[in-house]
């Protein structure tokens, strides 16, 4: 069952940023985590700012990065069409930081449950997935 793939497409406002037979994919969706396989139920659903986890069809782990965006399950094919994509090697991590430190520092100054508050949370959630995608991108690369 393994070895068994399937066809994904990962797409974004600039381009496509994979496209290719995956074994499996993990990605987080408005509900929870998502593992998805091959035969997997079809569905459609948004998806948070995070990273997507694919398993080529060679076995390989990559990790890209999503700023949210929807996702369609099919048997045979999957789809993301995401607001933002991005590889770890695209990622400025040393932005990321700051972005997190400047969202930390916001939602310090800020009453739980106002608009600043949110959007504080929404960018802090962002940057901490921008940086998890570039740390396993170097512990892979070890």
């Amino acid at each position: 069952m393994e070895d068994i793939t399937f066809h994904l497409n990962v797409v974004s406002g600039v381009g496509s940023m994979y496209s290719g037979r995956v074994r499996a994919m993990s990605v987080t969706g408005s509900e929870g985590e998502l593992g998805i396989r091959h035969g997997h139920t079809p569905l459609i659903t948004t998806i948070k700012a995070g990273m997507v986890t694919l398993v080529d069809a060679e076995g390989k782990e990559d990790q890209i990065y999503l700023a949210g965006g929807i996702l369609e399950v099919q048997p045979e094919d999957v789809t993301v069409l995401a607001d933002t994509a991005l590889r770890a090697d695209d990622i400025d991590a040393a932005k990321a930081e700051e972005a997190m430190r400047a969202a930390r520092e916001a939602i310090s100054h800020a009453n739980a449950g106002d608009k600043d508050y949110t959007q504080a949370f929404i960018k802090l959630s962002e940057a901490m997935a921008q940086l998890k995608v570039v740390e396993l991108a170097r512990s892979r690369r070890r």
